[in-house]
């Protein structure tokens, strides 16, 4: 038995590299894959966003003078190379998947449409989102805040790799990093928290969706959270600050 009904998961293009520098790497999709295929064993109505940095990243090639919605455009289509390698994974475990572009690519996966996407659900498929919003200067986090509004989710779910929740400060750099179990929208905007951009924030703050940052490379988080257990950090409208 879950705590949650439908829930929107989001993963970083780079947990899909493994140890490579770029690229997909087969065993640790198939890792993935196997920790969603748990999920939804469990009766869960899971959709996916994934994001496109292990392939390619705007930023950087807006840095070196490309025009930023060219380079934008481009990392779209690489979440859409992410999420077809991942409904392929899911597939091989027998899980039902339909991967949504908010692209037009109709030869590849299917347009985005929104009551489309809610009746996947209905009848227990999982349901990838790719292409991030289709707009330029939206990132993949901001894709995924929408998609979980958009289809009712109970809440968003920001996988991190080797990350385990948020932190009073970088844990890599400052050994007195104190993790917060629970915190604020606000709270989340005010300390500007890594782990999702302010327009992803500031949507969920506006709508009241709850976010739970956790590392999904720690095997069994995912069915945990699912159960209620308190894994990673919540960010919610009702949850006090801890530190």
């Amino acid at each position: 038995m879950t705590t949650y009904k439908r829930v929107l998961l989001k993963l970083s293009g780079e947990s899909l590299k493994g140890d490579r520098e770029f690229g997909l790497d087969p065993d640790t999709v198939a890792y993935v894959a196997g920790q969603l295929t748990e999920a939804v064993d469990t009766g869960l109505q899971l959709g996916i966003v994934v994001g496109g940095g292990n392939i390619w990243r705007g930023a950087t090639y807006e840095a070196a003078g490309m025009d930023r919605s060219t380079a934008d455009n481009a990392g779209m289509l690489a979440t859409i190379i992410n999420s077809l390698a991942l409904q392929d994974a899911l597939e091989r475990n027998g899980v039902e998947v339909r991967t949504q572009t908010a692209i037009s690519m109709s030869t590849v996966a299917e347009p985005y449409i929104r009551r489309r996407a809610i009746r996947h659900f209905e009848k227990g498929r999982l349901v990838i989102f790719a292409g991030g919003t289709g707009n330029p200067y939206m990132s993949t986090d901001t894709a995924a805040a929408l998609r979980a509004l958009e289809v009712n989710a109970d809440a968003l779910l920001m996988a991190k790799n080797n990350i385990d929740g948020v932190y009073t400060s970088d844990p890599n750099i400052d050994e007195s990093a104190l993790k917060l179990g629970h915190m604020t929208h606000l709270d989340a905007l005010q300390r500007r928290v890594g782990a999702l951009d302010s327009t992803a924030l500031s949507m969920c703050m506006d709508n009241g969706m709850p976010i739970v940052v956790f590392d999904l490379f720690k095997t069994g988080n995912l069915s945990r959270i699912l159960r209620g257990e308190e894994i990673g950090t919540l960010i919610s409208d009702t949850a006090a600050a801890s530190v």
